[in-house]
């Protein structure tokens, strides 16, 4: 009930706002990354948060970026992003993918960060996807010392209700969106945050 609603006010959404806010993620995830020297992120589709100026902000400093490319059925593999001139779209009602040497699915493992699509995230890391389940089959190949934030619009932020939750689905303890990024509370990378902030 909720993916028709949240699609709808996303496709409600002025394009100029929408090129806005990915400069406004951009910003907040160029800075939530840190130094992270392999980030693995994926583009958008038109009315989801712009990564564009993201995938070209991470591409101007160096880092190395892992993009999905989507294989027959559920097959998760990846291509390392070279620019906006390399992404093509494949097929009907899919995101531009890069054209260069496919990767397997345990290329994931690798970065250092993991960036997320998502419709909506609760308090405590549950996360709305498109319903596929190619991000659920994914999360699970991250290394555990990896950053995984999923992107959201600030008012796709669920603060009184939790979301419903299947077995395979994973949560994420990190969120981007236009105006923050932030820790979700409990999370293993704000206790390590924390022991870090902490004098010994």
């Amino acid at each position: 009930m909720l993916r028709p609603l949240i699609r709808a006010a996303r496709e409600a959404r002025p394009r100029r706002e929408r090129e806005r806010a990915g400069e406004a993620f951009a910003r907040n995830a160029v800075e939530a990354v840190g130094d992270a020297q392999f980030v693995a992120a994926y583009v958008s589709r038109p009315t989801e948060p712009s990564t564009f100026p993201l995938l070209e902000a991470l591409r101007d400093r160096g880092t190395r970026v892992l993009l999905p490319v989507l294989g027959p059925g559920l097959c998760r593999e990846w291509a390392l992003y070279t620019g906006p001139d390399d992404l093509e779209v494949r097929a009907p009602g899919r995101p531009p993918e890069p054209s260069g040497p496919v990767l397997p699915s345990e290329a994931v493992g690798d970065a250092d960060v993991v960036i997320a699509p998502a419709l909506a995230i609760d308090s405590v890391g549950t996360r709305l996807g498109q319903g596929g389940g190619w991000y659920d089959r994914v999360l699970p190949l991250v290394r555990q010392d990896a950053h995984v934030f999923a992107m959201v619009y600030d008012e796709e932020l669920i603060a009184d209700v939790l979301l419903p939750v299947d077995e395979h689905d994973m949560p994420v303890p990190a969120v981007i969106t236009p105006t923050e990024w932030f820790l979700l509370e409990g999370s293993a990378f704000q206790q390590d945050a924390a022991r870090r902030r902490t004098p010994a």
